[in-house]
């Protein structure tokens, strides 16, 4: 492989920005890929793999190119330096890459890799936290939190169907299988950016992980049912919910933030959906007016994310212990509120995207012995591990309310 100078400087660039002016690895990825309209797609792609193989193993590669944070940009060089030494990249005659140690790189990875710290490349109290919690469980699963995240697609039934949907792309150039289990599932072999097809603009798929994509079918939503989605964020699982009532009876989207549910109206109206009404979360008030009329509603609580860290791998930098406190609090406080929108003989799921028991089935536990909670029975929870599966790690609890 040859480095070209402007890739590798739009590479440095997004890292100056994600390491240094902490901003989202996907946002910055987005805006630099727009910046070179000569960029092809094989460009674009060294860009974003790069960038997220660096953000990843930041602490490892920091170690070995012994630099130390804020990284300037030499040190961010030297990081890079690491990455193309180590997947066997011979690097040009930059004055950026200078008497680079090839050898010593290598020799440091081998020692380094002895301890899971480093060799997984997470902060110390993560993996004290994830050792604590999940016991020997833990090494099996960052270290399959570490790998590239697949390509899954959610065929919209509305729309179209798998067969029809596999074959649109298929004339794109994009092979897909579908996923045992998943009705709606197709899996990329090779990534491949979908955004850009007319399936996709005519509302045929949207990307969803395969895990994400099990959570509206433990819902099991019913045409003519009244569904709350109380967290639904740009609304994967509430277009996901309302596809499967084909349209008919309600899905009630609610979110704090006013900007994802414009996302929604937009992702709804070229899914064909016409059945959401988006609410924001201004007070009390938006939920109480529902208050025992609810015949499902999904709690997608906020949570770590610890479960995605293959498509956030920036995620494992910002998390602060403290924060982690706060969002059981808050897991709490909403299980607590939005579970009284259910209506007697009506049912619960509670969902996130984290491996970790204090945000799952000790949030279950405690919720149960509540006021609120000693109306629900448990029907049944999972833990989707990505080690098992190879997708995204999950839980999701079913629960029904006492008539």
């Amino acid at each position: 492989m040859r480095l070209h100078r402007n890739l590798v400087f739009a590479t440095i660039d997004s890292l100056h920005l994600i390491f240094n002016k902490e901003k989202q690895a996907d946002k910055v990825l987005k805006n630099t890929l727009k910046r070179d309209k000569r960029w092809g797609a094989r460009d674009r792609a060294f860009i974003a793999e790069t960038t997220y193989d660096i953000v990843r193993w930041k602490r490892l590669y920091a170690e070995i190119a012994e630099v130390k944070e804020p990284f300037d940009r030499p040190n961010l060089f030297r990081m890079f330096t690491v990455w193309a030494t180590l997947k066997g990249i011979k690097l040009p005659d930059w004055p950026q890459f200078e008497g680079t140690p090839t050898r010593k790189i290598k020799g440091r990875f081998d020692e380094l890799s002895s301890n899971r710290r480093f060799r997984e490349s997470i902060p110390d109290w993560l993996d004290q936290l994830g050792q604590e919690e999940l016991g020997k469980q833990w090494d099996k699963e960052i270290a399959a939190l570490n790998e590239l995240a697949k390509v899954i697609l959610r065929v919209n039934p509305i729309k179209t169907n798998l067969k029809k949907a596999q074959q649109a792309l298929k004339e794109n150039d994009i092979a897909t299988h579908p996923i045992p289990g998943l009705p709606y599932g197709l899996e990329l072999f090779e990534r491949a950016n979908v955004f850009v097809t007319d399936a996709f603009k005519n509302g045929w798929f949207e990307v969803q992980d395969a895990s994400s994509q099990k959570v509206a079918a433990l819902l099991d939503p019913k045409p003519g049912m009244r569904i709350a989605d109380a967290c639904a964020g740009a609304g994967g699982k509430a277009l996901h919910i309302a596809s499967l009532m084909e349209n008919k009876g309600q899905v009630i989207a609610m979110d704090i933030y006013p900007s994802k549910l414009t996302e929604l109206k937009k992702r709804a109206k070229r899914n064909g959906i016409h059945n959401i009404e988006t609410r924001p979360i201004e007070s009390t008030k938006s939920y109480k007016k529902l208050l025992g009329k609810m015949d499902k509603v999904l709690i997608d609580a906020p949570c770590s994310g610890l479960g995605v860290l293959r498509r956030n791998p920036d995620t494992k930098w910002k998390l602060r212990p403290e924060f982690l406190e706060e969002i059981r609090n808050t897991q709490s406080e909403i299980l607590d509120n939005y579970s009284r929108m259910v209506k007697p003989g009506g049912q619960l799921v509670y969902a996130t995207c984290s491996i970790l028991p204090s945000e799952n089935e000790q949030q279950i536990k405690n919720f149960l012995t509540r006021d609120n909670g000693k109306d629900f029975i448990l029907e049944e929870q999972q833990t989707l591990w990505p080690s098992k599966t190879g997708y995204d790690g999950f839980y999701m609890a079913l629960l029904t309310k006492k008539s």
